[in-house]
């Protein structure tokens, strides 16, 4: 009954993306942008999908069970830092794909105030490929783990399952068929999420029980972090710079391509409200599941925290009901995934021009989906540092540039490859310092970023008043 439930969910997004086809109406701008013509629902529901990946199910859902109650900062960081930067960027982000007739972000970036910037649009979309492909192997990873813990199938049939479905629906429809799968994906993933809270709460005897059993659990595991981190000035920085992850959504091609498909700018703040609604019910579930695995999977030490939901799944939830969980595993995947693979394509497609026309640009999808499968079958890192690193290097790269051009301000194409080149470095060192672990690398990234712009302006000005 479990296969079957899954089988049936697969099958019904792949129905939903040849549908979606349907109302495709042909050219580039169809298949790369949905004809700036997506609902703000839609917009909503596919932004909060791509948004909230197969990492929720899989990697985040390991960080809870392994460090409880602290998990909370990562929750409220990808919440809040989202809002912060939705209440300034995204309006405009759409405000100027129209004025610049821009079909991928790279595009909008190089060209948002009028400019023409090559070299920075290559380099995003260069940054588009590498992190990009490697957020949407991270996403295969996560399909794959769920197959093998609830059905014991191999992690490679999950990769590839999740790959030919995302290719046939991409193929058929662009962008419009991935927005279509989005909403659908959007629902499964809620009803997988709550339907497993319930289940866990009252497996546990109750509400009350369940809080008392989480009491128990261990002497840290309800602390918010103080005795982990070091004490209340840690916390308090540990907690901040996870804000970082939420503001780094302005670098994220796959999530910010959803705002410049949106039908009218002035309906971007309607679009928020759904968007923020559906986060925050999301991650409100996410993070009581994650507590609740605890009660269910002992602590052995050799057990791969990341696979806490699915085997979870497998001890509480009978029948149709696991085909219901695992098929939201894939829907985060997939709605995360195939909004990566077009990012990508529109890449070679658009910015780097070596592909052309309608059959180009699906055979760009084609060549793509192949490249982050294979990532995805050799890629040894867990889900969680694969999506933190992707995320991170977009965040720190990209996303300082976006805000600044929100905000009004023009830095020159060498002034915006500084700020991407030593945001980038910056994060990627501190990850490899392994200072991370106590501050999110999105915080010194993005800062460093945006000190190479100030420094410059500076510098410029004092150029200016002694000319």
């Amino acid at each position: 009954m479990g296969v079957a439930g899954f089988v049936l969910s697969l099958l019904l997004f792949g129905l939903i993306g040849l549908l979606s086809a349907r109302g495709a109406r042909g050219g580039e701008e169809d298949y790369l942008l949905a004809g700036r013509s997506v609902s703000p629902v839609l917009t909503a529901l596919s932004a909060a999908a791509t948004k909230y990946s197969g990492y929720m199910f899989i990697g985040l859902m390991g960080y809870i069970y392994t460090f409880g109650l602290s998990a909370i900062w990562l929750v409220c960081g990808f919440l809040f830092g989202d809002l912060i930067a939705f209440s300034f960027v995204h309006a405009r982000v759409r405000q100027a794909t129209e004025a610049t007739g821009a079909l991928t972000f790279a595009h909008l970036i190089s060209q948002w105030h009028g400019g023409d910037y090559r070299i920075l649009r290559a380099t995003i979309g260069v940054l588009t490929l590498i992190f990009l492909a490697t957020y949407a192997a991270a996403q295969f990873n996560a399909g794959g783990k769920a197959v093998e813990v609830l059905f014991g199938w191999p992690a490679l049939s999950g990769t590839l399952i999740g790959a030919g479905v995302i290719l046939a629906y991409c193929l058929a429809g662009g962008l419009r068929a991935s927005i279509w799968t989005d909403a659908g994906q959007s629902i499964l993933m809620m009803a997988a999420m709550w339907l497993l809270l319930v289940t866990a709460v009252s497996a546990s005897g109750g509400v009350e029980t369940f809080i008392g059993k989480l009491e128990q659990v261990s002497p840290t595991y309800l602390d918010f972090g103080q005795a982990r981190l070091g004490g209340l000035g840690p916390l308090v920085l540990f907690a901040f710079a996870w804000l970082f992850n939420g503001i780094g959504v302005t670098g994220q091609p796959q999530v910010m391509v959803r705002f410049m498909a949106l039908d009218h700018a002035r309906n971007t703040w309607r679009a928020g409200i759904y968007y923020f609604a559906w986060s925050g019910t999301f991650l409100a579930a996410t993070f009581l599941v994650g507590l609740s695995t605890r009660l269910f999977i002992a602590d052995s030490g050799g057990f791969d925290a990341e696979l806490a939901l699915p085997t979870l799944a497998h001890s509480l939830v009978p029948g149709l009901a696991v085909g219901v969980i695992i098929g939201g595993v894939f829907a985060a995947s997939m709605s995360t995934a195939d909004s990566q693979v077009l990012s990508c394509a529109a890449v070679l497609s658009d910015d780097f021009k070596l592909v052309r026309g309608k059959v180009a640009q699906r055979f760009a999808t084609v060549l793509v989906v192949l490249a982050t499968t294979a990532i995805a079958l050799f890629a040894s890192a867990n889900v969680f540092t694969l999506v933190i690193l992707a995320w991170s290097a977009l965040a720190c790269s990209i996303g300082p540039l976006v805000i600044l051009h929100a905000l009004g301000k023009r830095p020159s194409q060498s002034v915006a490859l500084a700020m991407m080149a030593t945001g980038l470095g910056v994060a990627l060192l501190w990850r490899a310092m392994q200072l991370n672990q106590s501050v999110y690398e999105g915080l010194p990234g993005m800062a460093a970023a945006f000190a190479v712009w100030l420094g410059a302006s500076l510098l410029f000005r004092v150029r200016d008043r002694a000319l």
